[in-house]
């Protein structure tokens, strides 16, 4: 991550599930770039802020066992997953697999997927290694899922 007091906003990657016109689901890394300079609350110095929603939200931990696959599955929710601990992956129907580590983010929307010929819909994840992956999940409660707009997030 870029970015310093002086002025240049810091850029934070992130990879998003998404999903095109034809029901497919895809996974793409953008970078969030939007960022105010500012205090969360005086008399703390200002730091780099940025909104991606105001909607209600749920926030949750998750400890995905060591071997532990999803099968695949869409978000139930459009959420932001980031791992705290171990490693976990994510494979998307065009074959795209990333695998992800402790402070990596990832936007799961993968809603309004179609089955493909064989049945699979939406996304594989699963721990990857021999630690289970701590994960923390942010679902936006009243956030729709969108369709072919990969990189929404600036």
């Amino acid at each position: 991550m870029a970015g310093d007091m002086a002025g240049e906003k810091p850029k934070v990657p992130y990879w998003h599930v998404w999903t095109d016109a034809e029901g497919v689901s895809h996974q793409d890394r953008f970078e969030l770039t939007e960022f105010d300079l500012k205090t969360m609350k005086p008399p703390a110095d200002p730091q780099w802020q940025g909104t991606r929603f105001t909607d209600r939200s749920t926030v949750m931990v998750t400890v995905q066992p060591v071997g532990w696959v999803g099968q695949w599955h869409e978000n139930p929710k459009p959420q932001w997953i980031v791992p705290l601990s171990g490693r976990w992956f994510v494979e998307t129907l065009d074959g795209t697999r990333v695998e992800m580590g402790p402070g990596e983010l990832s936007f799961g929307e993968d809603q309004n997927t179609r089955p493909d010929a064989h049945g699979r819909q939406g996304h594989l994840s699963g721990t990857v290694g021999d630690a289970p992956a701590v994960l923390m999940v942010v679902q936006i409660e009243d956030a729709a899922p969108t369709i072919g707009q990969p990189g929404r997030f600036r």
